[in-house]
Parts: C-alpha cells; structure tokens; sequence
C-alpha cells in the first residue's frame, strides 16, 4: 500500500479519509471477522478455544509482514511485538492491546458483514427473512452518524469489532507510522491476547516482557470514549441441594432445590440489577439457572465501581446464603470469586497518561467522552500487574449480538488517535 508522506503530520487525519486507506483498514478488519474466534468459559484450556489460534497466527503473519521487529507468539496464543524508536532522545515506551476472542454469548460463526455507505438515517434490514432491523427508534446512537459508512451484520451472528475493529486500528497505526518516519516516537509494543471475553485475557500476560511504561487497550465503544474507572467486579455460584418426594406425599418432606433458588433470588434488591442501573451505580446479575427438584445452581456476576460499596455486595450475597440456610440447614452453599478491580486506583496516580489520550483526540477534532466503564477490559487487570492501561474507543455499538455495528470513520479516527498519541509522547518528553 502506497501511503505519501507529509511533511505536516496533522495532515495525517486528512489522509485517512482517503478512499485508499479506508479501503486498506476496512479489509483488513472484514479480514479479521469471518474467522470465528468465540471464548468458551468452561474450557481449562488456553485459548479456551482452539480456533482462537486461526486469527491469532494470521495476526502474527500480519505484523511481520507490515514490518513489526520482535514479533512473538507464546504457547497460550499471546501476541506481541515492536515497533522500536526512530529517534536518539529517551522516550517513554508505550503499548497498545486488543483482543480477538468474541464473546461466548452470541454466535460469532459464519459472520457475513455488509457495509452501508452514506447511511441515511433510517432503519436498516438486517435479515428480511426473520424481519431483523437495526433501528434509530431502538438504538438511537444510530443518528450520531448519519452519511457515514457503517459495518453491520446479516442479523444471525455478532460482528465482532469487539475487539478486532481494536486489532485491525492498532495494526493500521503501526503500519501509518513504519511508512511514515518523520513522525519522531519512542519505542512501542502492540499486544493481542486471547480469552478477554471470559475475563482471562490478562491472566497470562507476561508484563515484564512487554516492558512498556504504560498502554492502553482499544477496546472502548463510541468515537472520543477514554475510560479509566472499570467496575470492581466477582463472580458468584450458588449452589442448592434438595430432597425429592411424591409432590402428593411431600408437605414437611420435600426439599425443593429449585424454591431454595427462587428464595434467594427474590431476596436480591429487585432494582440493582443491570436493566435498571447507570453510571457509577453497581448491580446483582442472575445470567444462568438450571436443575431439579435434588440439585439447582444459579451463576451470577457481583459488580460495584465502589470497592467498599462492592465489598458489600459480596457480603450481601453471602449473608443471604446464610439467612436461607436458617430455614433449610445447610442446603444452599455459595462460591465467590473475585474477576477483577476498579482500574482508577492504579491509573490515577500516573494521570498524564490519559491527558496525552485527551490531547490527542482533542487535536483530531475528536471530544473526549470521559466516563466509567461499565464493564472491564484486560486493562483493568494489567493495572494491578504493573502496567497501567486506560481504555480508547474502538467505534462499535451494541456489541455482543447481532445488532453490533461500527462506522469506518470511527475506526479512522482511532487509527489517527493511536499515531498522535506516539507522537505526543514524544513530543511531551522531548519538550520537558
């Protein structure tokens, strides 16, 4: 790919509108999301999926093609490599991270995207056939981008720019800067990792190798997002044992496990839960029930960007447990488990890093959406491992289903914030 080199980098936001480039970027990422990389949570394995490593060695090809020095892949599928400095001055060295599994929650094989140019605002047919339809009235982030050109799916599966719109922006950026060596910037290393979708994908992160001051993932969702509060965040398996007994001879013999259930379930507060939460406000999530009369389990997740508030919830949980228990010794159990926790601690003590991310969308023309997340990402773990790592948009909508979608210019936009973010971190140290 010819790519013209500007003396005035600035201009680099203008190229990218550049029907050429958006042609490269656009096929690289429609590259990326017809190859099924669906995490599986009940999988001990790593990559809990074995296709996970179809993207992962085309990834690695990828980056050694496009130039990256130090390219490596381990033996549990994480990616990394180098782009090193070209310039003689001590710069920071930085990192960018995605993922490439898709969430386990909808089916991400055979995705079959289409592109919309020049979106015109209205509804659009996803799946005639079963009257799939992405609709402003419905998704009214929709309007937002009105002419522009969308990516969206056929309404069967997901369409996985969480988080390969993430990869193929990071790839797209270290390939810009490699072409276009007037941009001074210090050493950075990129990383793609497995299993993010099922909370493993730091798990086996070696921050040590990647040796980078700090990074950050792009794996936010719309254009100008930059996150470094997450939720603190614990999963929750409740567990209940029964006794069964001819329902016409069961009164002060039955022991319903399924009620047991059912007991707990109601003894939750009705309204903290995620349908009817926002912002910084935490919630109980029942996502999977099953069993008998003998034996019943539901799993939750617990989550609070408050860590005292979160501690709470734990307890709440356990304290419900017992309560239950009172009635029907012993014939419900609980097993929680920490996931991960609220990112801020760790990154706001080095808060220049997201000022340089603040700056460079700001220089773009982009506004910076600066909120908590209401989930998590790898960065949110990598905080506490040493590498403090906020969170950039990425460009989709409604990820984890069949109405996810993403505009090509958000996509741009973040390839341009990743190239300025080098940038200015070179800039920023030179200058100090």
């Amino acid at each position: 790919m010819f790519i013209p080199r500007y003396k005035n980098t600035s201009k680099f936001a203008v190229h990218l509108s550049k029907i050429e480039h958006m042609k490269t970027l656009v096929k690289r990422f429609l590259s990326y999301v017809k190859i099924d990389t669906q995490s599986d949570p009940y999988s001990k394995n790593t990559p809990s999926t074995a296709k996970q490593w179809d993207l992962a060695k085309k990834l690695v090809k990828e980056l050694e093609e496009i130039g990256m020095q130090d390219v490596t892949i381990d033996d549990k599928a994480y990616i990394m490599a180098t782009l090193p400095a070209n310039t003689q001055e001590s710069i920071p060295t930085i990192g960018f991270i995605s993922h490439f599994d898709t969430t386990p929650d909808f089916s991400g094989t055979n995705v079959n995207p289409r592109i919309i140019e020049n979106y015109n605002g209205e509804e659009i047919i996803l799946n005639k056939e079963q009257n799939i339809v992405l609709s402003p009235n419905e998704f009214d982030d929709l309007k937002l981008y009105e002419g522009q050109t969308l990516i969206v799916t056929d309404g069967t599966t997901l369409l996985g720019a969480d988080d390969k719109a993430g990869i193929a922006e990071i790839i797209t950026a270290m390939e810009y800067l490699i072409q276009n060596p007037q941009i001074k910037h210090g050493k950075i290393r990129v990383g793609f990792t497995p299993d993010e979708e099922i909370g493993r994908g730091a798990h086996h992160f070696d921050v040590k190798k990647f040796g980078a001051d700090w990074a950050y993932t792009m794996d936010g969702s719309q254009i100008g997002e930059l996150e470094y509060e997450n939720f603190n965040a614990a999963s929750a398996v409740v567990t209940a044992k029964g006794k069964s007994v001819h329902p016409g001879y069961a009164k002060d013999k039955m022991v319903n496990a399924i009620g047991l259930l059912q007991d707990f379930m109601q003894g939750l507060p009705r309204k903290e839960v995620p349908e009817q939460t926002s912002g910084r406000e935490g919630f109980f999530h029942i996502h999977k029930i099953n069993g008998t009369i003998e034996d019943a389990s539901l799993e939750m997740i617990i989550r609070d960007h408050d860590r005292a508030r979160f501690e709470a919830r734990k307890q709440q949980v356990a304290k419900l447990v017992e309560e239950i228990n009172k009635r029907n010794p012993d014939y419900l159990s609980v097993k929680i488990e920490d996931q991960y926790f609220n990112m801020k601690e760790k990154v706001a003590p080095v808060m220049h890093i997201v000022k340089i991310a603040e700056e460079a969308m700001k220089s773009l023309g982009i506004t910076p959406i600066i909120k908590p997340i209401r989930g998590g990402t790898d960065g949110s773990q990598l905080s506490y491992m040493g590498l403090p790592c906020p969170n950039i948009f990425a460009g989709g909508h409604n990820f984890h289903g069949k109405y996810e979608y993403v505009p090509v210019e958000s996509m741009e936009k973040a390839v341009a914030t990743i190239v300025k973010i080098c940038e200015l971190t070179a800039k920023t140290t030179i200058s100090s």
